[in-house]
């Protein structure tokens, strides 16, 4: 197949700046495409990961990736998608923050013999003369044109900083370098960055007579209309620090039945057979196909042994028998002799990760929704003493889905 109609079979596309000179050009070379990624935070969410599993197919039709970590661009911040300026992070931070994404990140893209390439727009942003760039670069843009696009026409409604102005410059000069350096003549995004894309192409015309193309992806959202990725408690993120592994795999476990096959199609490996056909199970079937779909998505970002452990806590969190194995469920130690008085049952669930506070906890409580061992507990007040305690550890839960491992030492 066209690596365009692999991208489009698994849901990888929006819009093209010119599909027919694409499929040909994919069909003819391997075409260098480069994708950004802007190390703002210590790590993606799984919002970020679309253009980086479509990367992936692409390297596997034989075409070759450039991951751009935006070292430079970063320092100013993408105003696309975003109602109100980034906060201004220093340069340390950004380095840092590069570093761990470039781990995550070699997750979907294989590294080995030069087949992909990661590099930093720090390189060439960060030494860059101002009254130069706008000489040499800026007298190719046009402000009314750029008003146009999407990105800058939702921001005027609520302030517009210059510095953010001048983000569609710098991305549209880094497609322009990599042009230059390495003949990079496709880049990929989310439907958000169209505009970014085209000014890149047309600078590209303009500076080097060169043609270059865009693709962009779906901003891909739930059944429900929601935000991927995005929870009562904030986004899920790829760091096991910020997000553990057992609440990653729950996220994916936990989808709605309208959303499986497409996200089996965009968020695994699988063949595309597999997924609709896993896709297409109804009512307590499709559960089998959650189950996979968050078993293959958590062995991509965290590995096959975290997978296990993650698949085996679930398995053990819904059985009444206990015998399975609980290590993946998010846990901590706690002393035999800290349950001699009894801890309060909103002090021991706001001691987790299951409660931010003590009145989340309550809510919770009194919302008849949480449980000690299976046993639903309705009293604020109570308190969860020793012999709450079964072969050493205690299980709290939380709603219908959510479990938290006490191990007792």
């Amino acid at each position: 197949m066209n690596a365009l109609d692999i991208l489009k079979e698994r849901g990888f596309f929006k819009q093209c700046t010119d599909e027919e000179m694409l499929t040909k050009k994919f069909a003819e070379e391997a075409v260098s495409i480069y994708v950004g990624v802007d190390p703002t935070g210590p790590s993606m969410h799984i919002g970020h990961m679309v253009p980086l599993f479509a990367m992936h197919h692409l390297q596997n039709a034989g075409h070759r990736p450039i991951i751009l970590v935006g070292g430079g661009t970063a320092r100013i911040g993408d105003p696309s998608g975003k109602s109100d300026m980034r906060k201004m992070q220093s340069v340390e931070e950004i380095q840092a923050n590069a570093e761990k994404l470039k781990k995550q990140i070699s997750r979907f893209i294989s590294f080995d013999d030069g087949e992909a390439k990661l590099v930093d727009n720090a390189e060439w942003l960060a030494p860059l003369n101002y009254i130069e760039f706008l000489r040499d670069i800026g007298r190719h843009f046009s402000v009314n044109r750029m008003l146009t696009f999407e990105a800058y026409k939702k921001r005027m409604e609520n302030g517009l900083s210059f510095i953010e102005f001048n983000y569609q410059l710098l991305q549209s000069y880094d497609f322009l370098e990599l042009y230059r350096r390495e003949n990079c003549v496709l880049q990929i995004g989310g439907d958000d960055q169209w505009g970014n894309i085209v000014a890149g192409m047309e600078l590209i015309r303009r500076v080097e007579g060169g043609e270059a193309m865009g693709l962009t992806f779906p901003l891909v959202t739930r059944a429900d209309g929601k935000k991927m990725g995005k929870t009562e408690k904030g986004a899920v993120f790829l760091e096991p620090s910020m997000t553990s592994v057992y609440d990653f795999f729950q996220y994916w476990r936990n989808v709605a039945d309208a959303d499986v096959e497409k996200f089996l199609l965009m968020y695994t490996f699988l063949h595309v057979d597999e997924c609709k056909k896993l896709g297409a199970l109804k009512d307590q079937e499709i559960n089998k196909a959650k189950e996979i779909l968050a078993y293959e998505q958590t062995k991509i970002i965290h590995g096959k042994v975290e997978a296990d452990k993650a698949l085996a806590a679930a398995h053990a969190a819904f059985t009444s028998g206990g015998a399975e194995d609980k290590s993946g469920m998010p846990s901590k130690d706690m002393l035999f002799t800290d349950f001699n008085a009894g801890i309060n049952i909103l002090d021991l669930f706001a001691d987790t990760a299951l409660c931010a506070s003590k009145s989340e906890a309550r809510r919770l409580v009194k919302q008849n929704g949480a449980a000690v061992n299976g046993e639903k507990i309705t009293d604020p007040d109570a308190l969860i003493d020793s012999k709450f305690i079964k072969e050493n550890e205690i299980i709290l839960k939380a709603g219908k889905k959510r479990f938290f491992r006490i191990i007792i030492k």
